[in-house]
């Protein structure tokens, strides 16, 4: 008996942990290596932006927006004096956020133009950047435009 009620507990708890951002996914648009001073800036991807997760559950009270469990994309980034800006352009109302490569989570809904976030790491290090897309109101897949500078945010 002891042995059922231990899977059962490793049963419940495996399922608790479900609907989180799993960095170690595969990006669902790929992965980009750029190094500082890199053309055409800003750098875009198109993609497709929300997912079930209601990042506000699972990342705290300061990230807002429905987001899918993988990272939307992966940038690899070489790291210099410059600063590094990401910024998203979508008709509906999108939420921005990034694991940075110190492990940080960074959250932002309307820093951008309009309803658009914007991060901007003013001394970027170099390493991986996983980052999310979200839509703000519903779990809906929107397209969106994500713009990656180092010179100004969109």
């Amino acid at each position: 008996m002891l042995r059922l009620t231990a899977f059962t507990i490793a049963l419940i708890t495996s399922c608790g942990t479900a609907a989180a951002q799993d960095a170690s996914a595969l990006p669902s648009s790929g992965d980009i290596s750029l190094s500082a001073g890199f053309t055409p800036d800003p750098y875009r991807v198109r993609l497709a932006t929300g997912g079930s997760i209601d990042a506000s559950q699972s990342r705290g009270a300061g990230c807002t927006g429905f987001i899918a469990e993988a990272p939307d994309m992966a940038l690899f980034y070489n790291a210099a004096a410059s600063p590094l800006i990401v910024s998203v352009n979508a008709a509906i109302d999108t939420t921005l956020i990034i694991k940075a490569p110190d492990g940080a989570w960074h959250c932002d809904d309307d820093s951008g133009e309009g309803l658009n976030p914007s991060i901007r790491f003013t001394d970027p290090q170099s390493g991986l950047y996983d980052i999310w897309i979200g839509t703000y109101a519903d779990a809906t897949r929107e397209e969106a435009t994500v713009s990656i500078s180092e010179l100004f945010s969109e």
